[in-house]
């Protein structure tokens, strides 16, 4: 018996549809908590505020998540897709991680302060200062482990994700693993980290759009 052909449509809210058996099925939904964008993870929703991945960013996902009622806050996080991807079915795992900023000296501090071990910056310049950095990245983490955080920002640079604006993770640098119940910040030490008090940023370097 030949199989029903499915073909595309719009529905009411100017959501594309596939038409599959006479039933309708949305190609942009929520899902179990997940945004799902033409069968794609493209981030989540939690407590109103959705977090979705920039490379699903358009007009048809932006209506979509303005427009619907359970979201109050949209923002645009790299690495959402690979995060969910990684995460399970449910994305249950993924939602338990902590997103990672990337904080590097900036290019007008004293040279003689970059690329050295935490107790030789102490020494010659005190405790490491937010003022002094910038963030180079801000996005989801596959991982919040700090060795494997260091190989996808580190070595070569080959691994850098999009998005990523600094040279690879190196010592002087620090790593900041955040959620909504705050902060941890870590120095690359010259060997392993070292956790250190770093003032939070005053606001969240990634896009936020406030509905």
């Amino acid at each position: 018996m030949p199989k029903e052909r499915a073909f595309f449509s719009c529905n009411d809210t100017g959501n594309a549809c596939v038409q599959e058996g006479g039933r309708n099925v949305n190609q942009v939904r929520i899902e179990n908590g997940i945004i799902m964008f033409y069968g794609n993870r493209a981030g989540r929703v939690e407590d109103g505020c959705a977090v979705a991945d920039p490379m699903f960013k358009g007009d048809e996902l932006c209506r979509f998540l303005e427009g619907h009622q359970q979201i109050r806050e949209v923002k645009w996080m790299d690495g959402m897709f690979d995060r969910l991807m990684a995460g399970g079915q449910e994305g249950a795992a993924a939602q338990a991680l902590k997103n990672v900023r990337v904080w590097q000296l900036k290019p007008d501090v004293d040279v003689y302060m970059k690329f050295i071990g935490y107790e030789e910056m102490c020494r010659k310049f005190g405790q490491p200062d937010r003022e002094n950095y910038q963030a180079v990245y801000d996005g989801a983490a596959q991982t919040n482990d700090l060795e494997e955080l260091y190989m996808k920002f580190g070595n070569d640079g080959s691994t850098l994700p999009a998005g990523y604006k600094g040279h690879s993770l190196s010592m002087s640098d620090v790593l900041e693993l955040y959620d909504s119940a705050g902060s941890n910040f870590y120095y690359v030490d010259r060997i392993g980290f070292r956790e250190i008090g770093f003032d939070a940023p005053q606001q969240a370097q990634g896009q936020t759009m406030q509905l």
